[in-house]
This record gives C-alpha cells, structure tokens and sequence, in this order.
C-alpha cells in the first residue's frame, strides 16, 4: 500500500513501480538504501574513505549486482561502444547510439542509465544473423550519471562500457506535445530508409523506426491543473522482416516521447518490415510496410 504521508513524487511512481521489471525494483530498493546511507550520522561518515565514499555515490555497484549477479563484465574492449553527449542540450531527448563488433556476435544490450527514477531504460534482443551492428535512440537522463551499456555475446560473455552525461530533469520534463494532439496521434509508425554502407566488407542497410507515443514518465505535470500525469510508455516492440525476427526491445520511462531508433541490417531492403508496439495500458500498435527511401 502507498503510504498516506508519502509526497507526489513517491505517489506518481508507484503506479510504474509495478509495471517495470523486477531487475528495476530492485535497481529503486539499491537507490533508496544508497538514500539511506547518505542520511547516516556524520560519525558514521567520518568513517568512510573518499574511496569508499565515492563508491557509495554511483547506483552502479549495486544496479550491477542486481541485474547480472556476480557474472563478470568485460571493460576495454570494442565489443560494445556507447556515443552520448557529455553535456546535454535537452535531458528529455538525450541521443544514444550502440555500435557492436560483428565478431563478437552480440545478441543482447541492457541499456542502465545509473541515476534515473527506473534506470534500466532499455534491453534489446538481437537476432541471429540479422547483421545489427548499430543502434540509435534518445533517452531522458534525470540526474548527472553514468550510462552503461552491457553487451551479451552469443557465449554468454558480457561486455560493458559507459559514458558520463551531465544533464537533469528529464524525466520529470514537460511533454513537448498537446495532450489532445499526443493521444490523436498515439500508434503512428513510420519507417524510413538510408542509403547502404560497407561495414566489414559486407554491404548493409539502415533504418529509422519512429512511433508516436508520450510515453509519460509518472513524473511529468499537467501544467494546467498541476497534477502528475500518470505513466503511460511503451513496453515492448518487436521488429520483423520477411517474417523473420530483426531485434525486440523491452522498454521503460527513460525512452523519450516519440520513441526512435535507428539502426542497421543486412538483406534486400525491398523486403517488407513488421513492427509492434505494445504499451503499459495494453494497447498495441502494428504496421506492415516497405521502407521509404530517405
């Protein structure tokens, strides 16, 4: 039960609180006990490190524990690089890309944004042979933090890497739409293709699947009667092409309004794409279409 004495904020997370994974709950529990520690007695405090202490002031050790236990992550390498700015321009559309080595044979991303309310934003499922090496989005970043991206090879091993952004606010950021227009277009999908590229000596395509959806946070005002809007954001989509799985993504409140993502294939481009959208009210969004030429 919601305590009665509990503020706005507590009262207008609770509602996603239950429709996020549990891998986010728990990521909440580590802040809220990180919350606690820092309200400690300052004897307490005197008995830190600055080690320790800046140990203590990332969501990290905790979020890493919570999501992959003690498997170990691989740092250093360019099995996964992350691209984000390191001072963003608005913290309510923060660009992402994911670029992957095709040798590694990646088959899985968790996107952590380490700060934010509910901090895994994303986990992407890639299929096999669906030659995804790169992967574009934007993101709402709450706090200064860290983004991990966490990278699981086809053997199992896991890579991570990160990047700083500086930038506050974003999820708690007004809507840059009408909520009457929002709803009117919520479910609109286009897809948009790009010339091809060369990568690794084999050609590929790339496309940009965009779905218009507020994807509101429970953070969010109305900013006439003041009061939270209640979360509503997209949940899952699964992408396909000729029938066959391209990649799937399992989405929360860090994906900005207007989900985009962008991102590269192998294969004739002439073949149709199916994509499905399914968000937190049950409602679902699908469309059959070939790519338009950008």
């Amino acid at each position: 039960m919601l305590d009665a004495h509990a503020g706005p904020t507590s009262r207008a997370t609770h509602g996603f609180h239950r429709r996020t994974s549990m891998g986010s709950v728990l990521s909440l529990a580590v802040l809220a006990a990180a919350a606690l520690t820092h309200a400690a007695p300052t004897a307490f405090a005197q008995t830190t490190t600055p080690a320790t202490a800046a140990v203590a002031d990332t969501a990290w050790p905790g979020l890493k524990g919570d999501l992959f236990g003690d498997r170990p992550l691989v740092e250093g390498t360019d099995a996964i690089m992350l691209e984000a700015p390191s001072r963003a321009t608005d913290p309510a559309i923060v660009p992402i890309k994911l670029t992957l080595d095709p040798a590694k044979n990646i088959r899985k991303v968790t996107l952590v944004i380490d700060e934010n309310p509910a901090p895994v934003a994303a986990t992407f499922d890639i299929a096999e042979g669906s030659g995804l090496t790169e992967l574009s989005t934007r993101v709402r970043v709450n706090a200064y933090t860290d983004i991990h991206a966490v990278a699981e090879a086809a053997d199992g091993t896991l890579y991570v890497t990160k990047q700083y952004v500086k930038a506050a606010g974003g999820c708690a950021a007004p809507a840059a739409k009408d909520a009457e227009v929002a709803a009117k277009q919520m479910g609109q999908m286009k897809l948009r293709a790009f010339a091809a590229a060369d990568i690794g000596g084999t050609a590929t395509h790339e496309a940009q699947l965009m779905i218009r959806h507020p994807n509101n946070s429970g953070l969010q005002k109305d900013q006439v009667t003041l009061l939270y809007i209640p979360a509503h954001f997209i949940t899952d989509i699964a992408v396909d092409r000729g029938g066959e799985r391209l990649f799937s993504m399992t989405g929360g409140i860090s994906i900005s309004e207007d989900p985009s993502f962008r991102f590269n294939y192998r294969g004739d481009p002439s073949v149709p794409f199916h994509a499905k959208a399914t968000d937190t009210d049950g409602k679902v969004f699908e469309k059959t279409f070939v790519p338009e030429q950008s």
